[in-house]
């Protein structure tokens, strides 16, 4: 099956050799190759929104269409910032690989886990360290 790996939602997962250890070489190219694929999707889809905001910039005579297009603006450009901060989670990742701590629990020093690296390839933490970091949020304790 041919993949188009310049979408994330169509980059397969990982397979690993029988005995093949956690974050081998191989796992942390598909890791690396993934997470760029991924950057350059949302930075094409970065550059297509500034194309958009550019030609569509005329101001509707009529008041509920520059209503309507102020407000398709502004969820573009708050969609567009969340993409910005991942991003930055993305390199943030990418440097982990380079140094040796990507697939590893930052709080534990555990593997996080192929399964959830997949579903989530910035994630930082495991499962478990998560839901105690979400807990002492919602207490309010930092």
């Amino acid at each position: 099956m041919e993949y188009d790996v310049d979408f994330i939602e169509n980059y397969p997962p990982y397979k690993p050799a029988k005995g093949e250890e956690y974050m081998s070489p191989g796992m942390l190219d598909h890791f690396r190759q993934k997470l760029n694929a991924w950057k350059m999707q949302l930075i094409s889809e970065a550059n297509s929104t500034v194309n958009h905001l550019q030609k569509d910039s005329e101001t509707p005579a009529d008041p509920s269409d520059r209503a309507s297009q102020e407000e398709e603006f502004a969820l573009e450009l708050r969609t567009r910032d969340r993409e910005r901060k991942l991003i930055a989670k993305i390199d943030k990742s990418l440097n982990a690989i380079e140094n040796g701590e990507y697939g590893y629990c930052k709080m534990s020093g555990e593997e996080i886990g192929l399964a959830r690296m997949e579903a989530r390839p910035t994630a930082d933490l495991t499962v478990e360290m998560k839901r105690k970091q979400e807990i002492r949020e919602k207490q309010g304790v930092a």
